[in-house]
């Protein structure tokens, strides 16, 4: 199916029918990407003494029970309650499931840009001056999801231990060229947009939503990170229309699988 949109007075057309998926399934009790070490997602069978679920041991059915961290199990989004008091759902958040996105791909590298805790040497960063050059001749009507994909893209990163590799992160300049260029909807193939160890700063999670002393921002409510998807190197850069999906969880981040649809101008 095709739809037409209008976007700064030219008009695209959308195959609704062709899409790629963003997300690293949750692979329940199999290889998964982990961060901080926690317990991996798991599923079993319920049993209760008379009834099993699961068929192939004599149950009429399966029926199991999940086992899930969102946010360091896969790919999954939050919401500006993951560090606020306030306890805003990531299901009232996300008021926008359709939008204009742009794909680019960052080689993270050694910079002298800040970051609060300050940069060590052994970091990797998303930079402004890697973002400029790439964003610089984008419109900001295609900025309201930015996707960004980071070099080397390996395989791994389905099933990575973070435990075992940092991974990269934005520096302050970046996150607010980022907000600077109307993001609404940010999606990285990182576990976190801050330093996993940070002693608690999340700089980066704080100028995205505009928000200090874990305070509620409700200019920025609806904004979303999502983190830890995954690009396929066959998805070239450029303009898509993202459908960003998520479960009906009433928390601050749920799994989440983040769908692309190419464009096309008429």
């Amino acid at each position: 199916m095709d739809a037409k949109f209008l976007i700064d007075n030219i008009s695209y057309s959308v195959d609704f029918s062709s899409f790629n998926d963003l997300s690293i399934p949750i692979n329940f009790n199999g290889k998964q990407p982990n961060t901080y070490g926690v317990d991996k997602a798991i599923s079993s069978a319920y049993e209760d003494g008379k009834f099993i679920g699961d068929t192939r041991k004599g149950g009429p059915c399966n029926f199991e029970t999940y086992s899930i961290t969102p946010h360091c199990n896969g790919t999954h989004t939050e919401c500006i309650g993951h560090i606020t008091d306030e306890r805003i759902s990531i299901l009232s958040s996300l008021n926008s499931v359709l939008f204009p996105s742009t794909l680019i791909s960052i080689t993270p590298k050694s910079n002298q840009e800040s970051y609060v805790p300050k940069i060590e040497a052994n970091d990797f960063l998303i930079t402004k001056e890697s973002l400029e050059k790439k964003l610089n001749d984008v419109s900001d009507s295609f900025l309201e999801g930015l996707i960004i994909r980071t070099l080397p893209n390996l395989e791994s990163k389905k099933s990575i231990d973070y435990m075992k590799q940092s991974p990269s992160f934005f520096t302050l300049e970046a996150m607010k060229y980022i907000r600077s260029r109307g993001v609404k909807h940010l999606m990285v193939d990182t576990p976190s947009v801050d330093r996993l160890f940070d002693d608690g700063h999340l700089s980066c999670h704080n100028i995205f939503w505009d928000t200090t002393s874990k305070k509620l921002n409700t200019a920025t409510i609806h904004f979303t990170i999502t983190e830890m998807i995954y690009v396929n190197n066959n998805i070239c850069d450029g303009s898509y229309f993202t459908n960003l999906q998520i479960p009906a969880f009433n928390s601050d981040a749920a799994p989440s699988r983040p769908i692309i649809f190419s464009i096309n101008e008429l």
